[in-house]
């Protein structure tokens, strides 16, 4: 087995139990999923995806934030509780969300070989903007990942990336189940 297939397999395993973890609420998804930023930061540079590979050094600092903010980021410093985002972060999220968009895509075009620049540019800003959701366990995060999850999965499939098209396809039903969980514990304010 060649060792970037090992590599998949190892970001398979530990993406498909971060995801599971974050659907339960459960904080260890935060380390779990410091150890599958580590595979597909292998993975994804060996395979052209340089957005995607850099993404995986901000999740590692988010995860970081995010298991603090599990943790004691709530009111007093206690256990967060799942909210809705309001419209002043949805616009906040939107604007974010364009700009970084077309910067990124402008540094793929100037400074690297990507073929996907587009695609590569917009799954990596609506997984920074899911991921900042997560963190603060906001129930909409888990559309942002159905969003991503929808352009990745034949992306992945394009890069020939099968193994992690898969998971990517398990990501969305797992999302449906995570959505399904926090609206269910939402703290209506």
């Amino acid at each position: 087995m060649s060792p970037e297939k090992v590599v998949e397999i190892a970001g398979f395993i530990t993406g498909a139990l971060c995801v599971w973890l974050v659907a339960r609420q459960n904080p260890w998804n935060w380390p779990i999923g410091i150890a599958n930023n580590i595979a597909f930061l292998v993975l994804f540079w060996g395979s052209g995806l340089y957005a995607d590979s850099g993404l995986q050094v901000v999740y590692v600092v988010l995860a970081v934030y995010g298991w603090w903010a599990w943790v004691r980021g709530g009111d007093q410093h206690t256990t967060l509780h799942v909210s809705r985002t309001t419209t002043p972060q949805w616009i906040w999220l939107a604007v974010a969300g364009v700009l970084g968009t077309g910067l990124l895509h402008w540094v793929l075009t100037t400074f690297t070989e990507s073929n996907v620049p587009f695609w590569d540019a917009i799954t990596t800003v609506l997984s920074l903007l899911a991921t900042w959701g997560q963190a603060r366990k906001k129930i909409e995060c888990w559309w942002l990942w159905i969003a991503a999850d929808v352009i990745y999965v034949p992306l992945y499939a394009y890069k020939e990336l099968y193994l992690t098209a898969v998971l990517y396809v398990g990501f969305m039903v797992l999302c449906v189940i995570g959505l399904r969980n926090w609206m269910k514990d939402e703290v209506r304010v």
